[in-house]
């Protein structure tokens, strides 16, 4: 029912920037936490950054002060920012939304979106 919509991958140099978005299909009811997740070529799955509804902020330690999350509550859209990029960046990002409408646990991912860091 609920769909997540990302844009913004590419191909950039080293030393680029990109932002990537995430739109929900809906507003979500029980909203918790929103992220971004990345796949690299080797298939290996790597947290990237997570938001929670009041505004916490959690990134990894290969992103910290190059990456930047944020949210936009009223469209439940999530965006990264992501600066001075690196060749090891290079992953499929995935957003996800995770919500508790009552007790259950719900989450939602994207189809992924493709960055490629190369010179």
């Amino acid at each position: 029912q609920v769909q997540l919509v990302e844009s913004g991958g590419g191909l950039v140099q080293p030393g680029g920037s990109l932002r990537l978005s995430c739109a929900a299909s809906r507003t979500i009811n029980g909203l918790l936490v929103m992220g971004w997740y990345r796949q690299d070529p080797d298939n290996q799955r790597e947290l990237v950054a997570t938001i929670t509804s009041d505004g916490r902020t959690v990134y990894s330690n290969s992103v910290k002060g190059r990456f930047t999350i944020s949210r936009d509550n009223a469209k439940t859209t999530v965006f990264l920012q992501m600066n001075n990029l690196r060749p090891e960046d290079t992953a499929v990002y995935r957003c996800t939304v995770q919500a508790q409408p009552r007790s259950r646990t719900i989450t939602y991912w994207g189809q992924g979106t493709q960055v490629t860091v190369s010179s």
